[in-house]
């Protein structure tokens, strides 16, 4: 049983390293234990805002954005598939929650195939700071309010102005065991 344990955790282990996503590009200012400062660069979006409570939300927001990247899209006259990349970002904003994917660096609003769905909007959100909280296992509504509060107190005790923009990030598929998974509470600082 245990030659079993060791053999799913290197493989859960190894395939997440082949499975290599591209991330948004930032400089890691601070570092102390889970929390960050990180200045992230200049960066496209595609963006659909949903209703309904969190997991409703990013669930919904997911499969739009989802569809516009695996080639719900138009480039000239043809449909193009654009590569996945980590993490899917969720924001609360009034009673909608936006949902964001990260496009790759290689596109330009230019280049950037242009969604058919109306819902996706591609916008540039340029270089921004962030206090970050890093951590593991489910994200739900209910539990990041506690991390939430605890980055908000890491923010005062650095003597930090928060601008009161809190991103949600999540970083693996669903099917990732709950003590694999990383996320991040991100709220913007100036």
């Amino acid at each position: 049983m245990a030659i079993v344990k060791y053999l799913i955790i290197f493989s859960l282990i190894f395939s997440s390293q082949l499975m290599a996503t591209e991330e948004p590009e930032f400089t890691l200012i601070l570092k102390d234990n889970h929390f960050e400062i990180r200045e992230y660069a200049p960066r496209i979006m595609a963006q659909v805002s949903t209703s309904g409570d969190f997991d409703e939300a990013s669930s919904g927001g997911f499969k739009v954005l989802a569809d516009y990247i695996f080639g719900e899209n138009i480039i000239k006259d043809r449909a193009e598939k654009i590569s996945m990349t980590a993490p899917v970002l969720a924001e609360k904003n009034n009673n909608e929650w936006l949902i964001s994917f990260v496009m790759p660096r290689k596109y330009s609003m230019e280049t950037l195939p242009k969604p058919i769905s109306l819902d996706v909007r591609l916008t540039e959100a340029p270089k921004e700071k962030f206090a970050v909280i890093v951590f593991s296992g489910l994200v739900r509504e209910s539990n990041y309010n506690e991390k939430f509060q605890l980055l908000n107190e890491f923010i005062k005790d650095k003597g930090l102005i928060s601008l009161e923009v809190l991103q949600v990030a999540r970083y693996n598929p669903p099917w990732t065991l709950p003590f694999f998974r990383r996320n991040e509470l991100l709220i913007k600082i100036q």
